[in-house]
């Protein structure tokens, strides 16, 4: 069968979407070009979300110590050594708030980017209350002739979850990011945490009806994880009772619920998450790999015969 993504696979794929758009595989490349987060530094408070360990997801070879050139390549070393080769490159600005700075300071790291033969485009990882018009009419100048897309945190769409995690925005916040990059023909991303404490499966289910809402490209979900050296970590040893981890089998059968809710067009980029076992706190996976993950997935929606939108498809009749 072909879904309306437009292949066989049963939820619409980051992997077929770079197909589509490039006509060749394309692979992200991560670096750190030492952003800092107005949620740590004062601008809006100096705790910072609950949860947030950055070293926790980013690469080794990415250091704000290094130029954005030489993270480019050995970002393309180091996926050439673990993955098969792409073709061209996505720079992905990655760690913290990638627009929190003056414009100048974006154009010359992002032209930086931009000037290495092998960047097809940016994506450029941010938070809601870290754009604004100016740097959004810069990025949709620089798509005229490159690929860029905007990837927010959005977390959750409870304002209840995200006062508890200490955020330091509300959900409208996010509504209006992506409404105002999406204005502009950006493709735009929304990145969400299942399973915060207080949120309950049939609140996760619910809200999918408002991610449906919103205008994004992509979404990118992981389970709930607890990395040491957080405000999360002293909270889980304060009260485990408000944490609740999934088994693997019990976290995909509610994303296979998730997906079967979700418009048909939003690309799923990622529905769990990997960290180095070093950062683990609290009830985890272990070493399970994403691509483990990804094929567990896939056999649970063939055995249901399910897929993405299935009933998102059913309600629009």
């Amino acid at each position: 069968m072909i879904y309306p993504w437009g292949d066989s696979r049963r939820f619409n794929s980051y992997a077929g979407y770079f197909r589509r758009t490039f006509g060749s595989r394309v692979q992200k490349l991560s670096v750190d070009a030492g952003f800092g987060c107005p949620n740590r530094d004062g601008t809006i408070s100096t705790g910072g979300c609950t949860f947030c360990n950055n070293g926790a997801f980013t690469p080794s070879y990415c250091s704000p110590a290094k130029s954005v050139r030489q993270q480019i390549e050995e970002g393309i070393e180091f996926h050439r050594r673990r993955y098969r080769t792409a073709g061209r490159y996505l720079v992905y600005f990655q760690a913290y708030s990638n627009t929190h700075a003056p414009l100048a300071r974006l154009r010359e790291l992002y032209a930086e980017a931009l000037a290495h033969p092998l960047v097809a485009g940016l994506v450029i990882g941010t938070r809601p209350d870290c754009v604004d018009e100016e740097k959004l009419d810069y990025l949709a100048g620089l798509a005229r002739d490159r690929y860029v897309a905007v990837e927010y945190g959005i977390e959750s769409t409870s304002d209840a979850t995200l006062r508890a995690v200490n955020r330091g925005h509300d959900f409208a916040a996010a509504r209006r990011a992506v409404e105002m990059t999406a204005a502009r023909g950006l493709p735009v991303g929304g990145h969400f945490i299942l399973g915060l404490p207080g949120e309950t499966d049939e609140m996760l289910l619910r809200q999918v009806a408002t991610i449906n809402s919103l205008p994004l490209t992509t979404v990118k979900f992981h389970q709930l994880q607890v990395f040491r050296d957080t405000p999360m970590a002293a909270e889980y040893d304060a009260d485990p009772g408000r944490f609740r981890f999934w088994e693997i089998d019990e976290y995909l059968d509610l994303f296979v619920e998730v997906l079967r809710r979700l418009r048909p067009d939003l690309v799923v980029e990622r529905f769990a998450s990997e960290a180095p076992p070093r950062y683990h706190y609290g009830r985890n996976w272990g070493l399970v790999r994403n691509e483990q993950l990804l094929a567990m997935l896939e056999k649970k929606l063939a055995g249901r015969n399910a897929y993405q939108g299935e009933i998102f498809l059913t309600l629009q009749r």
